[in-house]
């Protein structure tokens, strides 16, 4: 059978969470200590597992199909591969940092000024849409210690947390662009795998729904259920039951995770009770 072949980071978080959106996704992975290939059990897949920056290559060249990979990553170096499908994990930023004595009033602060980056594209870019010139030092691997012993006035990196930049005594000053975890493909991708792409991609975005919602169940009086119902932004409408206890209904529904506790205290105040919130592992609409 034809399989399709996907490659993600070959370490760190990126790589841990790209194996559990596919183990979420119901796929098997076979995969043993350092290995650079593995294979599904149960879905028509191959796993390579790749450099980061070397990816878009792969892709481009249509050694492999598909990617899960740093939206960052593409931006940087792989502007012509599509993107099938954001997939709101491993967020960060791309931002310049300063030193934190330096007193920033604007990018223009920037001109003349030497950066160290490994997204030197992504700077360049970004500076010349502000009119603003730079002397880029390219540097692959961790370019916060730059500025610290003179090699560049500033620095241009990914930013999650910002632990890094302050244990260096840097300060970000700039967010350049948003970045996530992303589904790339390949433009060399066949037929016949964009097929099984289409059936990773309903697997995917299954879960990514479950992943933004809760489903809630909650005690209402017959006297407010209409009240109750108009708060709940459910999937289409919510479903009532009937309790035992006469005057009672049990209302079941789905709220997005982002407006969970406003409506939830919403809920309460206009007199829901008992109030049960639990995960969702799929979600198929």
């Amino acid at each position: 059978m034809k399989k399709i072949k996907i490659a993600i980071q070959k370490s760190g978080r990126l790589n841990e969470d790209s194996l559990q959106i596919l183990k979420d996704c119901g796929i098997s992975i076979d995969n043993g200590k350092d290995q650079l290939k593995a294979s599904s059990r149960n879905f028509p897949l191959e796993v390579f597992y790749l450099r980061n920056g070397d990816i878009p290559q792969y892709l481009r060249d249509g050694v492999v199909d598909i990617a899960i990979i740093g939206e960052n990553v593409l931006i940087e170096k792989g502007q012509d591969i599509t993107v099938a499908e954001k997939l709101g994990f491993s967020k960060c930023k791309v931002s310049l940092a300063v030193p934190k004595s330096v007193k920033y009033q604007s990018v223009k602060d920037f001109e003349g000024k030497r950066i160290a980056t490994s997204y030197p594209n992504t700077v360049e870019s970004y500076l010349k849409e502000k009119g603003v010139k730079a002397d880029l030092h390219i540097i692959s691997g961790s370019v916060e210690i730059a500025p610290n012993i003179g090699l560049a006035d500033a620095i241009c990196d990914i930013v999650s947390s910002g632990s890094t930049l302050f244990k260096n005594n840097l300060k970000e000053v700039e967010i350049m662009l948003h970045s996530e975890a992303v589904l790339a493909v390949s433009p060399e991708i066949s037929e016949e795998n964009t097929l099984l792409l289409e059936k990773l991609r309903f697997r995917i975005q299954s879960v990514l729904r479950a992943r933004q919602s809760k489903y809630v169940l909650l005690n209402a009086p017959n006297e407010k259920l209409q009240e109750i119902i108009a708060l709940l932004p459910g999937m289409r409408s919510p479903t009532v039951l009937p309790l035992a206890e006469e005057g009672w209904s049990s209302v079941h529904t789905v709220i997005n995770k982002d407006k969970f506790w406003e409506v939830i205290q919403e809920l309460k105040e206009a007199g829901a009770e008992g109030i049960l919130v639990c995960p969702i592992e799929k979600m198929v609409l």
